[in-house]
């Protein structure tokens, strides 16, 4: 198991399309992949499960990935979120 804990960084926090970003790059894997914020726990491979944490700019999120993917499945998220202009660096 792999884990790696991100700040938001978006304006508008993890709405729709950043949500959509995360979940396509969490299912090209075959890791159990899993965001955790506010106490809560959702798949990271289901978009009503990000959306339902309604996570707003500033929050702390903690990506949990666990399988025979684990790895590369974490450094392609953080890069992916990079990228997008999501997180924090």
């Amino acid at each position: 198991m792999v884990e790696k804990t991100f700040i938001v960084k978006d304006e508008t926090g993890i709405h729709a399309r950043p949500a959509t970003i995360m979940v396509k790059t969490a299912s090209n894997y075959d890791s159990e992949i899993k965001m955790e914020y506010n106490g809560k726990t959702v798949n990271l491979k289901s978009i009503m499960g990000v959306m339902s944490l309604g996570v707003g700019k500033g929050a702390a999120i903690k990506i949990i990935a666990e399988g025979k993917d684990e790895q590369k499945a974490l450094a392609d998220l953080e890069a992916t979120f990079i990228n997008e202009g999501l997180v924090e660096k």
